[in-house]
């Protein structure tokens, strides 16, 4: 066990839990565990207004733009007096360069040019009209660099113990007045079990926990006074967040199989599943969130229902789970990114479901890293994972089903269907919101016939935090959300051990 202290003279400490980053580098930032980083280290053209609900953008690096007629041009005037429109121009260019392999490009692909007249001045004409280009530039992933690499936001990576512990300092050049209360150093910690997490926090060690395990819901809501003796407060509302089975549509088993797809879904229990989160979820039956706009409203054809599973696994080739090729029961593998009690638990209920219609579901744990890789080389057949909105339109999310951002893009599951790409490209292009929605209703009538994913439910944020946290506002978008947070009362010294 290691002891370190923040030690800190009119300034203030927060400490949270976050897991694992392998990189900083915007150009290569994927997981929402990355952009909490590089948030906090780089500045973006704009920003996403922690407060405003719904949610809305706001100056960064720039002011907002300005829209030429067609919504092919955008003018931006820097406000920073950190990084230049250049800055901001090499960063998008190392976006748009093929060799850079980044998993990013999709931000950049409706790019046509780049245009600097002068230091304070970028035009980006776009090939295409995108009505939600603006929210692209409050990303991380769309992150300032200097010539050197290094980035300008109001925090500075102190130390960087990979696995462990990560340390940010405020900036010099971005120091505000003395402050007693403003954060000038934050810790974030990695720590695996959820439990340990919980008696850090109840012990002061840390400040806020992002994601309250169920078990640890489960203890606050059967002891009233849990929070309320721990000097703290829970946070809750409902996230731009689906999570699902992704589907390898180029697996020769169930990729060709639209019945297996099918019925694979109607056994997913929904409601058991939803006892497992401590009902601190919503059931999935499209792949938009409620209040997305666009979200279709008509019932779902293949939720819960054992009966008819069985019937499409017939279908599917299947008889009672049985393949008639070999005699013995059909055997899928479900990948999952984590290997902890909690992700062993839920990949066992899974297992259950599954069972129930005569199909065996094998579980293989992997590390974050290992999995994104096996996903994004396609060496999986059913992966467990999370789709967190990185803009509130309706396109971030049907983004994961076209064709043209197959992976290591945003399409994991390397579904292809032109049905779908046409109804999406009449969507980008659309003038107006109605039009639009009306092709994004058609995109989830056909994703739910064809079936790439196994829907499983949109997550409620259940976060908590010390009361000597100011500021603090649960969203979907707390990436360097330090920067708005204060700490009062905090003692000038303060032991905090890593375990």
């Amino acid at each position: 066990m290691i002891s370190t202290f923040c030690s800190f003279l009119l300034a203030a400490c927060f400490s949270r839990p976050l897991d694992r980053v392998t990189t900083i580098d915007p150009l290569y930032v994927t997981s929402a565990f990355e952009c909490f980083p590089a948030k906090l280290l780089y500045e973006t053209p704009l920003e996403v207004d922690f407060y405003a609900r719904p949610y809305r953008l706001i100056p960064g690096a720039c002011s907002l733009p300005e829209v030429s007629k067609d919504g092919l041009s955008y003018s931006f005037k820097m406000k920073s007096p950190f990084v230049s429109s250049h800055d901001i121009a090499r960063s998008i260019s190392r976006i748009l360069d093929p060799n850079a392999a980044t998993p990013n490009f999709w931000l950049v692909k409706d790019i046509k040019s780049l245009e600097t007249p002068d230091d304070k001045t970028i035009i980006i004409r776009l090939k295409n009209r995108c009505h939600f280009f603006p929210w692209l530039m409050a990303l991380p992933q769309m992150g300032i660099q200097k010539s050197d690499g290094s980035g300008t936001g109001v925090f500075k990576l102190e130390k960087w113990r990979r696995n462990h512990e990560m340390v940010f300092v405020r900036r010099d050049a971005n120091s505000l007045p003395s402050d007693p209360s403003r954060i000038d150093k934050i810790r974030y910690l990695v720590i695996d079990d959820p439990m340990t997490q919980w008696l850090m926090f109840l012990k002061g060690e840390l400040n806020f926990i992002e994601d309250v395990s169920r078990d640890c819901i489960d203890a606050i809501h059967s002891d009233s006074t849990i929070l309320e003796r721990a000097n703290a407060s829970s946070y809750s509302v409902p996230l731009l967040q689906f999570c699902y089975i992704g589907i390898n549509m180029t697996d020769p088993v169930i990729g060709k199989n639209a019945p297996l797809r099918r019925a694979l879904n109607a056994a997913f229990d929904g409601e058991t599943w939803k006892k497992f989160y401590n009902n601190t979820i919503v059931i999935a039956d499209t792949v938009l969130p409620p209040n997305i706009a666009g979200r279709i409203d008509e019932p779902y054809e293949y939720s819960y229902d054992l009966e008819k599973a069985r019937k499409l696994l017939e279908q599917a080739g299947y008889p009672n789970g049985i393949d008639p090729k070999t005699g013995r029961r059909i055997e899928l593998t479900l990948t999952i990114g984590k290997a902890n009690q909690a992700a062993r638990e839920r990949g066992e209920l899974l297992q259950s479901f599954f069972e129930k219609i005569g199909v065996s579901l094998k579980l293989d744990f992997m590390t974050w890293d290992a999995f994104l890789t096996a996903v994004n080389e396609g060496r999986v057949q059913l992966f467990d994972i999370a789709w967190l909105a990185d803009y509130p339109d309706a396109q971030n999310f049907m983004q994961l089903f076209y064709s043209k951002s197959m992976r290591p893009g945003p399409n994991r599951c390397a579904y292809s269907s032109a049905d779908f790409d046409r109804e999406y490209e009449a969507a980008i292009a659309a003038s107006d919101e109605e039009t639009r929605n009306r092709h994004w209703i058609e995109c989830q009538r056909i994703l739910r016939r064809d079936s790439p994913v196994i829907m499983q439910h949109y997550k409620k944020s259940f976060s908590v935090a010390k009361n000597e946290v100011k500021g603090l506002k649960a969203g979907d978008f707390l990436f360097g959300c330090e920067r708005n947070l204060h700490i009062e009362n905090q003692p000038i010294e303060k032991s905090l051990k890593n375990k």
